[in-house]
């Protein structure tokens, strides 16, 4: 096993320095009583199942998220609904499967909010809780209501959904605008630099990745060859605004702080915390502190930055006295991919290491890979270090969190399996949908799992080596005997077949 040998004493003083001034504000009375427990859930993006060495199945030491593993309830069927971020941040926030809302799909960085501000969702119910609510990182969710102005405050936003303090990045890493977003206003913006965004066009005199390689330093590999920022190219164009864009490798602990400075803030009343992790999500750049650690380029850095900064923060909970009282969920958005976009050696130098452990497929896919990941939760005290081998999802936060908070019941795709995240219990969901590209889904049902016939490229189309799961016949497999995906059991099994199929296509027409 791999293990990075990094000296940090720089840690929390010098990274404030990154930051500018922090706008979160709140009471400070240390006499106040907590009543509740905090809530934290942190979202790693494209971490893979074998990425997270307390699995056991990779060569990646992460001995930060190993603690939260080790120290509570490491799940091995924890599903997120889809392969992909932007559905599965939507089905986490709302408790709905995604497929069931047409917009949500991976979004374009100029994209409306993708949550209507009058449905339901997860920090709303913690806010009628009496929660304070935040989220620190990435967003993907859209912002606006279409044709952004980027230059005065952004409506709707991040906080219009539920969360009382925001400080986000606009779209992703690898879209424009490359700004961080707080509470809807663009941090940084100078108003003589204002700045344009466009999906359509690039503005005049503006160089690219594609027309101007010799700015880059770091070459795209298929798409991202668009406006460049930070020696870059992304995909989409901007112009102006360059006081405001961001530096990628301050990236981390520009969100690190934000999300301590949140919890010091906010450490005498209930608090939940959206930490939103944009590691190892393209590009990968790490701090200097980071690059070069692993031995498996970018990719292996920044999943090593990720888990500093995860215990980074778990420190913070600690010197701040909140720890024993705060349940901590950590996950990812959906599977692994090495080369997403930028020619970074991610499969060059994996070596022996398995992003996705035994799984099959990996990030857009409908195998395995793409939506079963790393799921842990702890509660130092409360919850007894086991490993579970239920069935949960994503999508069943909304209702165990509600469950916890004493709060009603949603009427959605979320089920209450709090005994389940707490480790009271094995039981969790009987069956669950997953999601790969374009709203194709597949369903597991006990140790089934079944995927429909589809049209479509069986590899990802625009040059990701990873199987999407598509064919023209139906597919079944025994993940309990087979849990590579590797026999397909389908003309062997017809009886198997029509059965799931049958509760499969009454979830999709359930209204």
């Amino acid at each position: 096993m791999k293990k990075r040998s990094i000296a940090l004493s720089a840690a929390i003083g010098c990274v404030a320095m990154i930051v500018p001034g922090c706008q979160i504000s709140g009471k400070s009375g240390a006499e106040a009583e907590v009543k509740q427990p905090n809530i934290v859930i942190i979202y790693a993006d494209d971490l893979g199942y074998g990425d997270v060495s307390a699995y056991g199945v990779g060569e990646l030491n992460t001995p930060n998220m190993d603690r939260i593993a080790h120290e509570g309830i490491r799940f091995e069927n924890g599903y997120a609904t889809s392969a992909t971020c932007t559905p599965s941040r939507f089905s986490l926030l709302t408790g709905q499967y995604p497929w069931r809302n047409d917009r949500a799909q991976v979004l374009p960085g100029d994209a409306p909010l993708l949550i209507d501000p009058a449905q339901p969702t997860l920090p709303k119910m913690l806010q009628a809780a009496g929660y304070e609510t935040a989220v620190v990182g990435k967003w993907h969710l859209g912002l606006g209501a279409g044709n952004t102005n980027w230059n005065q405050q952004v409506r709707p936003n991040a906080n219009d959904v539920g969360f009382d303090y925001t400080y986000i990045m606009a779209a992703t890493n690898d879209r424009v605008p490359n700004v961080f977003v707080e509470n809807g206003n663009v941090v940084g913006l100078e108003s003589n630099d204002p700045l344009e965004v466009s999906y359509r066009k690039n503005f005049e005199g503006e160089p690219t990745g594609k027309a101007n390689p010799e700015l880059l330093k770091m070459m795209y590999s298929h798409g991202h060859d668009m406006s460049i920022n930070n020696g870059i190219s992304r995909i989409g164009y901007q112009r102006g605004g360059k006081s405001a864009q961001w530096i990628d490798e301050n990236m981390a602990d520009t969100f690190l702080v934000r999300a301590q400075q949140f919890v010091k803030i906010k450490r005498d009343k209930p608090f939940f915390l959206f930490y939103t992790l944009h590691q190892p999500h393209v590009p990968r750049v790490p701090h200097s502190r980071f690059a070069g650690t692993t031995g498996m380029g970018p990719r292996g850095d920044v999943i090593a930055e990720a888990d500093w900064c995860i215990g980074e923060f778990l420190k913070t909970l600690e010197e701040e006295g909140v720890l024993e009282n705060t349940l901590i969920i950590f996950s990812s958005d959906n599977g692994p991919v090495l080369d997403d976009g930028y020619v970074d050696d991610a499969a060059e130098k994996v070596g022996d290491h398995t992003p996705g452990g035994m799984l099959r497929g990996g990030k857009y896919s409908l195998y395995d890979a793409g939506t079963r990941i790393p799921l842990m939760v702890m509660w130092k005290g409360k919850i007894k270090p086991a490993v579970s081998k239920a069935i949960v999802s994503q999508v069943d936060l909304f209702a165990s969190l509600a469950q916890l908070a004493g709060q009603p019941l949603p009427e959605n795709d979320s089920k209450n399996l709090v005994d389940a995240f707490l480790g009271k219990s094995q039981n969790g969901r009987e069956s669950v949908v997953i999601e790969g590209l374009g709203h194709r889904t597949a369903f597991r049902k006990g140790d089934w799992v079944l995927i429909p016939p589809y049209k479509g490229s069986k590899m990802v189309p625009w040059g990701v080596d990873t199987e999407t799961g598509f064919g023209y016949d139906v597919q079944l497999y025994n993940i309990k005997e087979d849990v590579g995906q590797a026999n397909d059991l389908a003309s062997e099994r017809p009886e198997k077949v029509d059965e799931l199929m049958q509760e499969y296509q009454a979830i999709l027409n359930k209204q």
